[in-house]
């Protein structure tokens, strides 16, 4: 009949065998890692701390077209990174990622605040320095009435560049 395979602890041994789609579902998860790695510029693969086998294959995926070679570069790194903890790097890429969303809404409401300025919408410049206390008014005033300038003879944009860049300045000092 049937007979029970117990370990040392009582357990059933078949019990802690990790169930075959789970395995599956975390390979995929780790392809799409190694795809998410593959797919950083440079600069920021070079954040990370990998060894220099991880780090030459994902350096090497990234300039692949997507042809078979390149699947395999994919697989050949996943193993790689199922030797290793990625816990640390997933929570690196989560934090850089995070920050490139952050400068992307910071871009947004740059130029938001700046459209809104030059248009004439009413009490901007009122909300704006209730919003930021830190904004210079009298600089602010100069960069708006001269971009509203520039926009009336159709002039280079010179200084609805430079108001976009204060206010940037301005939204990432007060995040800081």
């Amino acid at each position: 009949m049937y007979e029970e395979e117990l370990d040392e602890n009582g357990v059933d041994y078949y019990a802690i065998r990790p169930n075959k789609s789970q395995i599956k579902r975390d390979i995929a998860d780790l392809a799409a890692f190694a795809e998410e790695l593959a797919g950083l510029p440079l600069a920021q693969l070079n954040q990370f701390e990998l060894d220099v086998e991880l780090f030459k294959a994902l350096v090497a995926a990234s300039g692949m077209p997507p042809t078979g070679a390149r699947k395999r570069q994919m697989k050949y790194i996943s193993g790689a990174l199922r030797k290793i903890d990625i816990a640390p790097l997933q929570e690196k890429l989560a934090r850089l990622q995070s920050k490139s969303a952050h400068a992307v809404r910071e871009h947004h409401a740059a130029e938001r605040w700046r459209d809104q300025l030059i248009n004439n919408e009413e009490d901007v410049l009122t909300r704006l320095l209730s919003d930021y206390p830190d904004a210079d008014r009298q600089q602010l005033r100069h960069l708006v009435r001269s971009a509203k300038k520039e926009l009336a003879h159709d002039a280079p944009h010179k200084y609805a560049r430079l108001l976009y860049r204060y206010l940037k300045e301005l939204l990432t000092q007060e995040s800081a």
